[in-house]
């Protein structure tokens, strides 16, 4: 029997969406794969021009399946091509639109949220890396449509979410080391939609009431970020054991050290970064908000956006000592591999 033929789209390679096709490419070897993608930088122009950066350079040969990001405008990539109006074309949110904070640089638009809303109509099947993604998609096209000022279609949130699944992008559980409960970890991007100014605040609070505690600043670096960033490399140097983005047996160690790992994230769909320091055994700390909630019990979470509460928490238990991590096995390839099978083998 012929291999199916599956095209993967991803019009923004970067981060979770990078992550996630490597690993489907590699855990289904028996799919023929045609992967195009295009880089993760100049958003504005990937989430519109995709479609035209793709014009000629299609395959001839055309697929049995498509799974496309949401960052595809897939419903204009097919009025292009009619030859792909028949092929089933699986639609993947890693974030949607609807609930991305936007920055004090960004001019408001309804394109990008009026792409993935085309994008879903066209698709035959969404799937979402969570619920908070899925439910905050919904609930802001059904908020759309209802600012809509004219002629604005019935039931359209209902018959996309006829069409919705949740299936999330796999983890590979990070082995642990030697604990140190007095380590604290940032492995998220410095930039505005993650807050790390209010990191930033809540451990020079921490270090001005004397606690005795050691810091890791990992993950990408951003402009938006460098305030946040300077702060701490003036007011605690002498606590910081890592700053910037170290090689990847580094990383993996210092995940399996650290006591805590801290989000105070204004926008998070999946928590990948966090998902990951768990496996290795550190105890989180989020807001409760966004996707969290479905990931982490109360005792692991603050209130949104509170600086000091997120001060206290972080207080109490490097005095007392950190609950112990969450199982976060539910993420993990081992418990996800066959919900991907069952998605790409349906025809």
């Amino acid at each position: 029997m012929a291999r199916q033929r599956v095209w993967l789209l991803s019009a923004y390679r970067a981060d979770s969406h990078a992550a996630w096709a490597d690993w489907l490419v590699h855990a289904f070897p028996e799919m023929d794969w045609t992967s195009l993608e295009l880089p993760g930088r100049h958003f504005a122009w990937r989430i519109r021009g995709n479609p035209l950066s793709w014009l000629d350079t299609l395959p001839a040969e055309t697929p049995h399946r498509i799974l496309a990001t949401s960052m595809v405008d897939l419903a204009t990539l097919r009025g292009l091509h009619p030859r792909l109006s028949h092929v089933p074309v699986d639609y993947y949110f890693h974030e949607n639109q609807f609930a991305y904070p936007r920055s004090n640089a960004q001019m408001p638009s309804l394109e990008p949220q009026l792409v993935q809303l085309y994008g879903a109509l066209s698709a035959d099947r969404l799937l979402f890396n969570s619920c908070f993604n899925r439910d905050s998609f919904l609930d802001g096209v059904a908020d759309l449509l209802a600012r809509m000022p004219d002629r604005a279609p019935s039931g359209v949130r209902d018959r996309l979410a006829a069409r919705s699944r949740i299936c999330p992008v796999p983890i590979r559980p990070l082995a642990s080391a030697q604990r140190d409960t007095r380590l604290i970890l940032w492995n998220h991007r410095w930039e505005y939609d993650k807050a790390p100014e209010l990191f930033a605040e809540a451990l020079c609070r921490l270090a001005s009431a004397g606690l005795d505690f050691r810091v890791a600043l990992l993950g990408r670096r951003h402009r938006q970020g460098a305030a946040a960033l300077t702060r701490l490399r003036q007011t605690i140097p002498e606590r910081i054991i890592a700053d910037g983005r170290v090689p990847l047996a580094q990383y993996q160690d210092l995940l399996g050290r650290a006591g805590l790992a801290v989000s105070t994230a204004m926008h998070e769909f999946q928590g990948l970064a966090m998902l990951e320091a768990v496996s290795a055994g550190a105890t989180p700390l989020v807001p409760d908000a966004l996707c969290y909630p479905e990931q982490y019990a109360d005792a692991y979470r603050y209130p949104a956006g509170d600086v000091y509460a997120l001060t206290e928490r972080l207080r109490h238990w490097l005095l007392d000592g950190p609950p112990q991590a969450p199982d976060v096995s539910r993420w993990c390839e081992s418990r996800l591999r066959q919900d991907w099978a069952d998605i790409l083998k349906k025809r």
